[in-house]
């Protein structure tokens, strides 16, 4: 489910940010906790962006906000709601249900007072998107303002990109749909011992291997793109460089650096699309309905995969 993007749709300014905006920093909070090593608010705040949230204790008392000073403002919030920033920044565009499922474990009760008040002070927009197949889909996004002020806090490591900003109906959906798709391998990787993991959406990658295409010039080798490839953690499948919807970061139980490329492949896939997701190594979702249907495309290509359900 790969975008079709031209390499000038990268120079979009709603693209990845991967240094904090200045700003003050929390009302009262001192120089000393703006950095990101351990023991600092800052590490303690980016495990709520990093790391899947906990799951809730329904008797704990409500969380009291805090107050940010940014450019000329008080934002007043809290933790929970600056986790939720992240969340939607990483993503670019969460859908509710998605959010409430996976970011609030279910409860609704928490996550729309934590959603208005970051409504209410224009850190986050939300939109009813049409969509092609089903019903139109109420998804999340980071306004200009949430997006600096997110970056302002410190809780996202710096190299973690973060986005705002609805794209065209399709592509807002696809970014929602990436979020799910996250959260299940995210679960697998957890249960491996895996932690710290960190979010790279395809049109980041894209963005890196074009930029090294570019320099080769247009009469690149076979050799040279494959060396592209293999730097950016890729294959070369029938002289394409094919890029997965979404690629996790992480590290593993030993403490090395993991990665896992992952597809969101959907019914309309071709044959020659899925085999070439299938040899570049990437790992296979699919909605329960459209399973079967990419399982029979596999064996008319004498393919063998695991198809994961989302």
């Amino acid at each position: 489910m790969s975008r079709d993007q031209l390499p000038s749709e990268f120079l979009d300014p709603r693209d990845a940010a991967r240094e904090p905006v200045s700003g003050n920093r929390q009302a009262g909070r001192s120089d000393s906790s703006r950095g990101q090593g351990p023991g600092s608010d800052a590490q303690d705040d980016a495990r709520l962006t990093l790391e899947r949230a906990p799951k809730a204790d329904t008797d704990r008392p409500v969380e009291p906000r805090k107050a940010y000073e940014f450019r000329g403002r008080t934002y007043t919030v809290r933790l929970s709601e600056i986790g939720t920033l992240a969340e939607l920044g990483k993503f670019r565009a969460v859908a509710t249900e998605d959010l409430e499922e996976f970011r609030y474990h279910g409860e609704k009760d928490r996550m729309r007072p934590d959603v208005a008040n970051l409504t209410q002070q224009g850190l986050v927009r939300e939109k009813s998107i049409p969509h092609s197949d089903t019903a139109p889909r109420r998804l999340l996004t980071l306004t200009k303002k949430g997006h600096q002020f997110l970056r302002s806090t410190g809780t996202v490591p710096r190299n973690q990109a973060t986005h705002y900003g609805f794209t065209k109906p399709r592509e807002a959906h696809h970014d929602a749909d990436l979020y799910r798709l996250y959260h299940k391998a995210a679960e697998k990787i957890e249960q491996e011992g895996g932690k710290n993991p960190r979010v790279v959406l395809d049109f980041e990658l894209k963005k890196c291997v074009f930029h090294d295409l570019a320099r080769l010039g247009p009469k690149h080798s076979a050799e040279s793109k494959r060396a592209i490839a293999e730097k950016h953690g890729l294959q070369v499948v029938r002289g394409k460089i094919p890029l997965p919807d979404l690629r996790i970061e992480y590290e593993d139980r030993e403490g090395n650096m993991a990665r896992v490329d992952l597809e969101l492949a959907t019914e309309h896939y071709r044959g020659s699309n899925l085999a070439e997701k299938v040899r570049a190594g990437f790992s296979l979702y699919a909605r329960a309905q459209d399973a079967p249907g990419l399982r029979r495309v596999l064996d008319q290509k004498e393919l063998t995969a695991e198809i994961l359900s989302l």
